[in-house]
C-alpha cells in the first residue's frame, strides 16, 4: 500500500441535491422511498409521498467517485452500491450508513445484478471480472472485518457495462464493449453461451423470471429479444434514433420501456413491435429508469438523466387494451408524447463544469451548469463568494496578479464539486510569507509558510496523534495558537481551519481510494485506528512531528547592466530562497558590490550608533533610492520575489540573470 496522495472535497455540510447526472435508481414502494445515486458520489434517499413539501430524507456518503449502480436487497433493508472508486459498498438502507466496503475489483465497477429469491448479488466493471456475493454474508461484515472470498466468472474479453440475473439466480448475463452477450450459470460458474448480434456496446440487460428470455439495449440504437433456449436473437426493435442506455420491463415480460441518448422514452409491445407509445421526452440523455411496480400495468416510471433532476412520468392510459390486443387510438401515435409534464420532480442542483486556479495558487474561480461564477479558498476549503452570472474570462482577468507561486495541488471536477488533491511529489512546493497570505502572526513577525504543510495540519486537526502538548514545544517549532483553542494542546496549524464536515481521502497514485472520512471524525476510535494504518510517513512528518519541508532555492547570476559602464564580473552563481524579494538583492548590491561615495560611508558610520532594525531600514531606503535592478531590460518592482521574476519576466531556460545599475541623479 503506497499512499501518495491526499484529497479533500470543498462542499456544503449538507448536499441536499444531486449535483450531476444520476446513474442509478431504486424504489422502495413499501416505505415510499426512492434511492438516487450518481456522479457526485452521493447516494440520496427521497420521499416519493406526494404530500411532503421537501422530498429529501438523507444522504449516504462514503464513495469517492461516481456511483454507477445500486440494488435494494433483503426487502429494502440493505442497499448495495457499485462505484468508479473501484469498490462495492454495503449499506443499512433504513439508517443510511455504510456497513462495509468490498475492494475485490481492480477498476471501475459499472453494474450490479440481483437475484431476489437467492439474496445473491453480482458486480462487474472495467476489470472484466464478475464477482458473486451472498448478501447475508455481506450484511454480517463490519468496517474493519470485511475480507470475504467470493465466486467469480471470467471469460469477458472487454469492459463490462451491463449485468442481469434472474430472480431465481439460475442465469447471469453480461454486456460489454465486446458487443456480445455472455451467459453463465451462477450456481456452477459454468459458461453457457455467447450471443452475437449487436454492433456496439451493450448498455442495458433484463432477464425474465425463469431465465429463458433476455432483453438487451445497445449503443447501436436497437433493442433485442433473445431466446436463451434457442441461443439466438428472436426479435430486433428499432425504436430509437440513437443508443439505448436504459431498459425496464413489466412483470409479465410483454412490454419494454426504453430510453437513451435521443432523450425519448418509449413503451413497446414485445409481441407486436408496431405498437409502441412515446411516453415522454426528457431534457437530457436517459441513463436509468425505474418502474413503480405497485400495480400491473405500472402506474409510473422514474427517469434519471445526465442532468441532476429526476422525473416521475405517469403511465395512465398506456395499457387500455381492447379485446384485439391493440391500444386505444389515443395511444398509438409514436410521435406525440403521452405526457408533456412530469407527475413529480426531484430537483437537482448545479454542478461545477469549469475552473481556473488563480496565480496566488490559493483561490479558484469556477463556473457551474447554471452559468453562475463563484470564488473559492483552497486553504480554508470553502466558497468565499457567489459572483452570479458574470463573464468568467473577465473575472479571471480582473483578479490577475503578477505573483508566481508554484503548483502544489491539482483540481478535479468529476463529481461536479471541487476535489483538491495533494500529491507527495509537489505538495510542499509552495512557500509564501504570512503577510502575503493574509495571516497575521501574534508577535508581528512575517514567517514563511508552506501552504501544503499547513493544509495537511488543518485536515488532520482532529486526529489525536497530531496534538502537541506544551511539554513538546521546546523540541518542536510550533506555531502560535489562537486563544480560542485549548491552551494545553496545540491543534491544527494556528493560522486557519477547514470546515469539520470536509471529506478527506487517502489514495494511491492511480486514484484508488484507501480510506475516506470526514475531518471531524478523525478523533473517533475506529477512524483514529484506521488512520494510524493509512497515513503515510510524508504526512506524519508534517502533521505529527511538525517537521516542515526545506525552502525552495533558486540559482541566479548578478551582473552590472551594460548602460552602467561597469565591467562584467566573473560569473558567480548565487542561490537564495525563491521567495526572496528584489529589494533584498538591491540591498546586497548596495552594501557589497557598489563602492559608493563618501556620503554612504558617513551614513554607515552614523549607522553604527543606531539599533539593528533602524540600520536595516536605512540601508533598504538608500538601496531603493540609488539602485535599480533589471531583468531582460525591464526595471523590477522591489516587492517582487525571484520566482515571480523568473516566471513572468525571465521566461527562458537556464539560470535567472539579473542586472543592476545606479539610478541616474
Amino acid at each position: 500500500m503506497v499512499v501518495n496522495r491526499v484529497s479533500y472535497v470543498i462542499r456544503d455540510e449538507v448536499e441536499k441535491y444531486n449535483r450531476n447526472g444520476v446513474n442509478a435508481l431504486q424504489l422502495d414502494p413499501a416505505l415510499n422511498r426512492l434511492f438516487t445515486a450518481g456522479r457526485d458520489s452521493i447516494i440520496r434517499i427521497w420521499s416519493v409521498n406526494q404530500h411532503k413539501q421537501d422530498p429529501y430524507i438523507a444522504s449516504m456518503e462514503h464513495h469517492t467517485d461516481w456511483v454507477n449502480d445500486v440494488v435494494l436487497c433483503c426487502n429494502g433493508k440493505t442497499l448495495i452500491s457499485a462505484s468508479s472508486d473501484t469498490t462495492v459498498k454495503v449499506w443499512n438502507a433504513h439508517k443510511g450508513f455504510c456497513m462495509s466496503t468490498l475492494r475485490t475489483h481492480k477498476d471501475y465497477v459499472k453494474a450490479l445484478a440481483y437475484a431476489k429469491d437467492k439474496e445473491l448479488v453480482a458486480s462487474a466493471g472495467l476489470d472484466r471480472q464478475i464477482f458473486l456475493w451472498d448478501v447475508n454474508t455481506l450484511t454480517a461484515l463490519t468496517a474493519s472485518n470485511n475480507t470475504v472470498t467470493t465466486s467469480s466468472l471470467s471469460g469477458n474479453k472487454d469492459s463490462i457495462y451491463s449485468l442481469a440475473m434472474n430472480q431465481l439466480g439460475t442465469i447471469i448475463v453480461s454486456g460489454s464493449t465486446e458487443k456480445v452477450l455472455r451467459v453463465w450459470d451462477p450456481r456452477t460458474c459454468a459458461k453457457l453461451m455467447k450471443l452475437k448480434g449487436h454492433t456496439d456496446n451493450v448498455k442495458a440487460l433484463l432477464l425474465n423470471r425463469d431465465g429463458t428470455q433476455c432483453l438487451s439495449g445497445s449503443s447501436d440504437g436497437t433493442i433485442r429479444l433473445w431466446s436463451l433456449g434457442q441461443q439466438r436473437c428472436i426479435a430486433t426493435y428499432r425504436v430509437h434514433d440513437e443508443g439505448v442506455w436504459a431498459l425496464q420491463v413489466n412483470d409479465a415480460f410483454t412490454h419494454v420501456y426504453s430510453g437513451g441518448r435521443d432523450r425519448k422514452i418509449y413503451c413497446t409491445d414485445l409481441r407486436n413491435p408496431d405498437i409502441r407509445v412515446l411516453i415522454c421526452e426528457e431534457k437530457a440523455p436517459v441513463l436509468k429508469m425505474e418502474l413503480d411496480r405497485s400495480a400491473d400495468p405500472p402506474p409510473a416510471v422514474w427517469v434519471a438523466t445526465t442532468k441532476s433532476t429526476v422525473n416521475k412520468w405517469t403511465l395512465k392510459g398506456i395499457h387500455n387494451f381492447r379485446a384485439s390486443g391493440d391500444y386505444d387510438n389515443d395511444c398509438t401515435n409514436p410521435i406525440t408524447p403521452l405526457c408533456t409534464q412530469p407527475d413529480q420532480v426531484i430537483k437537482g442542483g448545479a454542478s461545477i463544469i469549469q475552473c481556473h486556479i488563480l496565480n496566488d495558487k490559493r483561490h479558484i474561480l469556477t463556473k457551474d451548469t447554471n452559468n453562475n461564477v463563484a470564488y473559492w479558498d483552497v486553504l480554508k476549503a470553502c466558497k468565499v463568494e457567489d459572483l452570479g452570472k458574470v463573464d468568467f474570462e473577465d473575472e479571471i482577468k480582473k483578479r490577475f496578479k503578477m505573483v508566481y507561486v508554484p503548483n502544489w495541488f491539482s483540481v478535479d471536477l468529476k463529481t461536479g464539486m471541487l476535489t483538491i488533491t495533494l500529491d507527495e511529489s509537489d505538495c510542499f512546493a509552495a512557500w509564501v510569507s504570512a503577510k502575503d497570505a493574509g495571516f497575521s502572526s501574534p508577535d508581528g513577525s512575517d514567517p514563511k509558510l508552506n501552504l501544503g504543510g499547513l493544509l495537511l495540519q488543518a485536515l488532520l486537526e482532529y486526529w489525536p496523534r497530531t496534538h502537541v502538548t506544551p511539554m513538546d514545544e521546546d523540541e518542536n517549532e510550533v506555531n502560535h495558537v489562537s486563544g480560542e483553542q485549548d491552551s494545553r494542546v496545540q491543534k491544527g496549524n494556528g493560522y486557519f481551519q477547514v470546515p469539520p464536515h470536509t471529506p478527506v481521502i487517502f489514495g494511491e497514485a492511480g486514484g484508488r481510494t484507501l480510506f475516506r472520512l470526514l475531518c471531524r471524525d478523525s478523533g473517533g476510535e475506529t477512524e483514529a485506528m484506521l488512520l494510524n494504518e493509512t497515513v503515510p510517513q510524508w504526512v506524519i512528518d508534517i502533521t505529527v512531528d511538525k517537521n516542515m519541508p526545506k525552502f525552495n532555492k533558486i540559482p541566479f547570476y548578478l551582473q552590472p547592466h551594460a548602460s552602467s559602464g561597469a565591467k562584467t564580473l566573473k560569473k558567480d552563481r548565487l542561490s537564495a530562497s525563491d521567495m526572496l524579494q528584489v529589494r533584498k538583492v538591491m540591498e546586497h548590491v548596495y552594501e557589497k558590490i557598489i563602492n559608493l561615495d563618501n556620503e554612504s560611508q558617513t551614513t554607515s558610520s552614523s549607522n553604527n550608533e543606531k539599533p539593528e532594525q533602524e540600520k536595516e531600514d536605512d540601508i533598504a531606503a538608500l538601496a531603493e533610492e540609488k539602485i535599480e535592478l533589471l531583468c531582460q531590460d525591464q526595471v523590477l518592482d522591489p516587492n517582487m520575489d525571484l520566482r515571480t521574476v523568473k516566471h513572468f519576466i525571465w521566461k527562458s531556460g537556464g539560470d535567472l540573470t539579473l542586472h543592476y545599475r545606479q539610478k541616474s541623479t
